[in-house]
């Protein structure tokens, strides 16, 4: 490479970056103003010049349609309307460019969450024929929720209007007095042409009567990241690197803030304080690390950090909740239900939650609030929610990153919604337990594990698991648990067996089979699992458990996902009846006893279990043969 080449390709990569969005109404020219900005900064290749030209002439246009540019789905050209986020790059002497254009349809408003939710500047546009439109005024306060710095209202099509400047003062004036009510504190007014050419890229003839920059101008000029946080260091941990016994280093990306070997730092939620010994890239160790540096720390001590724990300054911590109000913006053509059991992620963690309450919906046209029992597609309303663990946070409007998070459903692995937490959203002053979410005594501390588990595991010989047996009474699950227990003692394994009925005998004795007292028998077991995993035990839980919500919510106990292991054990509910080694079946069938799973009330199944055995088809040593095969135990 010459030495030209290199400095041209370095003076690429070193340039300031803006990431932008566009939104507005349908037909406002959202496509067309991306064309034109492509077209006259040169930015098109000539074969996609000859593509477009083509294109154009064969939909029987006399010019050509620089919207095809983005408008890149079929369906998008046939209806000249844009469905998906497109994403194009272009660059100038001054600046490097990512663009997404959003679509208008109101149906398609999650779509512009999405483009919108990374971007630095927004530009809205306005038909200058039509005025300001309600899903121009939608996606402006989609834009101020989403703490967008700048706007740049760009008033377009003045050519239909003939250049008139009193038009386009109107539109400024209606849009400033809706903004009253945004959070936006930079507004740019422009207006443009985009078919024309005026004031996108260049001044053009018809407009002397503005004395203001050119849509690209500015563009280039606005200062970006400013509103960054510098200041609160937060690293959560994706991923914990052991390649061998000497190096253990915990990757991630940094969401705010900076770093250098040799800080204090604490981390969420255990608790342990440590001091930065390294800081690890593919490209060498750095003296010191900012907010978007991809790294792995390394550790003056050997502390218990996994995936999902947060490293921050000892003394500069989050917000530690596992209740919280946030805005939530429905994604979902299914509507959102109160109390049903959702999966959330927020940065690396990944916890159950349910909208505890809806507190309003928004009306995002006059932005007033309205009552309402749930939040349809595209909706955007004020909730309360519940996780079964507690999350390390920021408010959206001091750090985005981790102020911010999705909603997936249990069942499809759908992303449902997308939040932004609220400054002050800490619903209840009490404190609660990192791990079950439950409220707990002020004057309760956690005490960190006087011996770490990868102690233990190393004493062990093994690693700590938890076995979650689940299935109707009868199917087998004590049973196939017991043998398995004796085989793993027999091999020297550290193990511990929590059985249903031995619970309830001291435990768990004051509870019932309500759904509530259900829920807190398997809240109850999982902390006891939790304690034992902790020790470097193999934990073998045999509970009916019918609910895939207290299932899952003993799995978010445990510091990965992957030290729980699910076995489903099945049969046909006629095998269960006969087998009946309770006498349980007899008894409901008497009307003696009510709600028994698998005779009248249902068992919810898990769709995706770590394994799953049926014990009409395998025998209970050919069961126990192959969980120790499976998980290699």
């Amino acid at each position: 490479m010459t030495d030209t080449k290199l400095q041209v390709e370095n003076t690429y990569l070193n340039m300031d970056l803006l990431r932008f969005t566009t939104a507005g109404s349908v037909d406002d020219g959202k496509s067309t103003l991306i064309g034109r900005l492509l077209y006259d900064s040169k930015s098109i290749f000539e074969d996609q010049m000859e593509a477009i030209e083509k294109s154009s002439k064969s939909s029987g246009e006399e010019e050509v349609n620089l919207a095809l540019l983005t408008d890149g789905l079929q369906a998008e050209r046939e209806q000249k309307i844009t469905i998906d986020v497109a994403y194009r790059y272009f660059a100038t002497p001054k600046r490097k460019f990512i663009i997404a254009d959003t679509p208008g349809h109101t149906q398609y408003t999650r779509n512009m969450v999405t483009g919108a939710s990374t971007a630095d500047l927004a530009i809205i546009l306005v038909d200058a024929s039509k005025g300001l439109l309600t899903q121009s005024r939608r996606h402006a306060f989609i834009s101020s929720l989403l703490r967008i710095p700048h706007l740049v209202v760009a008033v377009n099509k003045m050519d239909l209007v003939n250049y008139n400047e009193k038009v386009f003062d109107e539109i400024v004036a209606d849009f400033k007095e809706f903004s009253h009510k945004l959070d936006i504190s930079d507004i740019t007014f422009i207006p443009i042409s985009a078919l024309q050419g005026d004031n996108v890229v260049d001044k053009g003839e018809n407009m002397d009567w503005y004395n203001g920059t050119t849509l690209l101008h500015h563009l280039e000029n606005v200062k970006v990241d400013a509103g960054e946080n510098v200041r609160d260091f937060r690293l959560p941990v994706q991923y914990v690197i052991r390649p061998g016994r000497t190096f253990r280093g915990f990757a991630g990306q940094i969401a705010s803030g900076h770093i250098r070997p040799g800080d204090e730092v604490k981390v969420l939620p255990s608790g342990l304080t440590t001091k930065v010994k390294e800081i690890v890239t593919r490209d060498g160790n750095l003296e010191a690390a900012f907010t978007g540096d991809s790294i792995t720390l390394t550790m003056e001590d050997e502390i218990d950090i996994s995936r999902g724990d947060m490293i921050v300054r000892k003394n500069n911590v989050p917000t530690i909740r596992n209740e919280f109000e946030a805005y939530l913006c429905w994604l979902n053509e299914k509507a959102m239900s109160l109390n049903k059991q959702y999966i959330l992620q927020h940065t690396s963690r990944t916890v159950q939650v349910y909208v505890e309450d809806l507190l309003y919906r928004i009306n995002v046209d006059t932005l007033s609030r309205e009552d309402a029992d749930n939040l349809e597609l595209n909706e955007i309303g004020r909730v309360k929610l519940k996780t079964s663990q507690s999350l390390f946070f920021d408010p959206y409007q001091i750090n985005q990153r981790t102020g911010s998070f999705i909603i997936i459903d249990l069942a499809s692995n759908v992303t449902v919604g997308a939040g932004m937490i609220r400054a002050g959203s800490t619903v209840s002053k009490k404190h609660v337990n990192v791990s079950s979410g439950k409220e707990i005594s002020p004057n309760v501390v956690w005490e960190p594990w006087n011996i770490p588990r990868e102690e233990r595991e190393k004493r062990n010989g093994h690693k700590a698991k938890v076995l979650w047996f689940t299935g109707i009474s009868g199917a087998g699950k004590s049973t196939i648990a017991k043998e398995l227990e004796r085989r793993l003692w027999e091999k020297g394994k550290q193990t511990v067996l929590l059985d249903g009925d031995q619970v309830r005998h001291g435990l768990n004795g004051d509870l019932g089979f309500s759904l509530k007292d259900r829920t807190e028998n398997i809240r109850r077991v999982g902390q006891v699992a939790r304690l034992f995993f902790e020790h470097g035990n193999i934990v073998l839980c045999t509970f009916v458990s019918p609910y895939i919500k207290d299932r899952q919510a003993a799995k978010a106990m445990l510091p990965n996902d992957s030290d729980f292991i699910e076995i489903h054990v099945t049969c046909r509910s006629e095998t269960a009846k006969q087998r009946d080694p309770k006498g349980l079946y007899e008894k409901a069938k008497k009307g003696e006893i009510t709600n028994l799973t698998g005779y009248d009330s249902e068992h919810e199944a898990p769709e995706k279990p770590s394994l799953r055995i049926n014990t009409d088809e395998i025998t209970v040593k050919d069961a126990v043969e192959s969980i120790i095969d499976s998980f290699e135990l």
